[in-house]
């Protein structure tokens, strides 16, 4: 038995696991969670990326019994528990980043930690930390776009209603 932390809830995998199962095999057939998704297998693309806290994580090469008591977020998770979307989703909405999509969870999962760490960051700053994200589709002028645009959005929710100076 398998006792993980993931999207905030106490999971548990009853089943018998090989020591050597990746979280995402456990998180894809074992839990159902299935937006995390398998790319090359050796975490080079970063299609699998979830967080373990706090951190992007390319799930295809971190073993499932490995990260029992850590926070795990998924792609299913970003938004967090308020049924709003993130304003990183929100965001990739606007600004129409994806093409095929398949690369897209792990995208989200990288640029999610780069603002966590970094809250207004530059282009340099956004290129370095989504390097070890692959797009097949070449959307990277759009991700960059969108992680901006999801910063613009993030400030917007700090500011106080009624105006810039805070008395309408």
């Amino acid at each position: 038995m398998l006792r993980l932390r993931v999207n905030g809830q106490e999971r548990v995998v009853e089943e018998e696991l090989d020591s050597a199962t990746p979280l995402l095999w456990v998180l894809r057939d074992h839990l159902g969670l299935v937006g995390s998704k398998y790319g090359c297998g050796a975490g080079f693309c970063g299609a699998c990326t979830v967080q373990v806290n706090g951190t992007p994580m390319r799930s295809c090469s971190v073993l499932a019994t490995a990260v029992g008591g850590m926070e795990i977020v998924t792609i299913e998770g970003l938004a967090g528990s308020d049924e709003h979307l993130h304003p990183l989703q929100q965001a990739w909405i606007e600004i129409d980043v994806p093409q095929c999509g398949y690369c897209q969870a792990g995208q989200l999962m990288s640029a999610a930690a780069l603002l966590r760490q970094k809250p207004n960051p530059s282009d340099a700053d956004i290129d370095a930390a989504m390097s070890g994200n692959l797009c097949r589709c070449g959307t990277y002028q759009r991700i960059r776009a969108a992680i901006h645009r999801a910063v613009e959005i993030m400030t917007a929710r700090l500011r106080p209603a009624g105006g810039a100076n805070g008395d309408g």
